[in-house]
């Protein structure tokens, strides 16, 4: 007898990245070697101390690190490989459910 396997998806379950990201992974390396926090500093002065608060410099520079690293020819195509690639977000610290910033103000930043 032929077994059909329908579409099974939990709605509710505990996911921990860091248990997906296989150890021997370029960005597990990166990340335990290189404290991003000297960007704050680095970047301060280009922020105002008013208005609504920006996207983390940290996470754009890491974004743009990951195109680099993995050869990602757009912002574009970053935004859409990090959206689907949970080492991608293991590394910039974001969770399944937490929207990736716009292709447009990685390109926005990289200008400035």
């Amino acid at each position: 007898m032929m077994g059909v396997d329908g579409a099974k998806q939990n709605q509710l379950m505990y996911i921990s990245l860091d248990d997906l990201v296989p150890q021997d992974h370029l960005l597990r390396a990166i990340r335990k070697k290189l404290d991003f926090t000297f960007i704050y500093e680095k970047v301060q002065h280009l922020y105002s101390p008013f208005g609504r608060r920006s996207i983390d410099p940290v996470l754009l520079m890491k974004m743009l690190l990951i195109g680099y690293l993995f050869g990602i020819p757009s912002e574009r195509k970053l935004e859409q490989e990090i959206t689907v690639n949970l080492a991608y977000r293991w590394f910039l610290g974001l969770d399944l459910g937490e929207a990736v910033p716009d292709h447009s103000t990685l390109s926005q930043n990289r200008r400035t």
